[in-house]
């Protein structure tokens, strides 16, 4: 681990003092900008554990969001662990369980055991845009940032699997990393994927991220990386990966990290859903980028209207883009693609035919035929936010 990581583990290390504030775009008022370690000015949300929230504009300069400015979600209190569990010398990968040959890793030999391979995916918290929902709902508040897209590079998690020998009986692979909860009774974050979806070739144990090791608060010196599925999968600072042959029913899997068990993911605000399933895949979701609400344009003079789509792995087909809800949808370029788990850049131009505010508005479909509702769909939990965003701009 570089000097800049051991150094974060100094008492102090993630407190700053005069932050700046930002104020967010919904009733819960200002938060601090602040810079910890490896990172840029992020907007916290909580200090222990961290929850730090990446400024909307940074997805405005490029579809790989870097690596200073990437989000951060934590769920147990003492997290990030310590830089000394994470050095070289001490960290080992185990896998255990259901298996026919219990076996650990460094990293350095999962290097030289497997191939290498990568892959451009979104990872995006279930919560992300909760502060948005109405009525409002409890958990953590943020805004449209707690998400981001990275090059990831690893091993395949299949290829480590296989060498661990599973049993015929597997049903699930549990994971687990270093963080830890305060108090012994409280729950530790593991997480299950049915053992299809881990043996798939999409999940990856990747220990570089955007070229370079991974920071510390995003999982160094391993973290679990499964393109298309909500982060709450991508276990950080991996250290343990445990096959069973029964579903697993701990804390993070239940009750937490459930939707309704709807197409949608949706009930009647204020209601109990009646049957709910664990979250996995994400939604489509697009953003305007280039512009923020407020924003002065001229009237009559032509402007280029930028943004991102990123779905859960069907790949973006189309995007749609209206100035006003009185007028029709016109449909915007797909730009580059980065895989079908990336971010997707699409411009459209757009010229201000009158005077005063326009509400612009950007949808996606994906190659499914998977698209956004035009009115926001509400549950409990705050999950899964997509509906078809807007920007207001001026026109004068």
């Amino acid at each position: 681990m570089g000097a800049s990581a051991a150094a974060a583990a100094k008492p102090g290390a993630l407190i700053a003092e005069g932050e700046p504030m930002v104020t967010l775009p919904f009733e819960n008022g200002d938060r601090p900008l602040v810079q910890y370690p490896q990172k840029r000015p992020l907007i916290r949300h909580t200090s222990r554990p961290p929850q730090l929230e990446t400024p909307f504009e940074v997805f405005n300069d490029g579809l790989l969001t870097p690596n200073a400015a990437f989000f951060v979600r934590y769920h147990l209190t003492v997290s990030p662990p310590s830089p000394a569990l994470l050095e070289p010398d001490k960290y080992l990968l185990e896998i255990k369980g259901s298996v026919g040959k219990p076996i650990s890793y460094s990293v350095a030999a999962l290097q030289q055991a497997f191939p290498t391979t990568e892959v451009v995916a979104v990872n995006q918290c279930s919560g992300n845009s909760r502060g948005f929902f109405t009525p409002r709902v409890p958990g953590g508040q943020l805004g449209n940032g707690a998400m981001g897209c990275a090059r990831w590079r690893g091993v395949r998690l299949a290829d480590v699997l296989q060498a661990a020998e599973p049993k015929a009986e597997v049903r699930q692979a549990l994971f687990n990393g270093l963080d830890r909860p305060l108090l012994p009774a409280s729950p530790d974050f593991i997480k299950a994927l049915d053992i299809d979806v881990a043996l798939a070739p999409e999940p990856i144990l990747a220990w570089e991220m955007n070229g370079e090791a991974l920071p510390w608060l995003n999982g160094y010196p391993l973290r679990l990386v499964v393109p298309g599925y909500y982060g709450t999968y991508w276990v950080k600072h991996v250290n343990e990966i445990t096959l069973v042959d029964q579903s697993y029913q701990g804390f993070y899997m239940n009750p937490a990290y459930r939707i309704p068990d709807d197409p949608c993911a949706h009930v009647e605000p204020g209601t109990t859903p009646k049957k709910t399933v664990p979250i996995q895949r994400l939604n489509v979701r697009s953003f305007i980028t280039s512009l923020g609400n407020g924003t002065k344009v001229k009237m009559g003079e032509t402007i280029r209207v930028r943004g991102i789509a990123f779905d859960g792995g069907g790949g973006i087909e189309e995007i749609l883009f209206s100035p006003d809800p009185r007028q029709g949808w016109q449909v915007g370029r797909l730009g580059e693609s980065l895989g079908k788990f990336a971010f997707r850049e699409w411009t459209v131009d757009w010229t201000p035919k009158r005077t005063g505010l326009h509400e612009l508005r950007v949808k996606a479909t994906n190659r499914l035929g998977e698209s956004q509702p035009l009115e926001p769909l509400w549950n409990p939990a705050g999950y899964m936010r997509n509906v078809v965003e807007s920007v207001s701009v001026l026109a004068v």
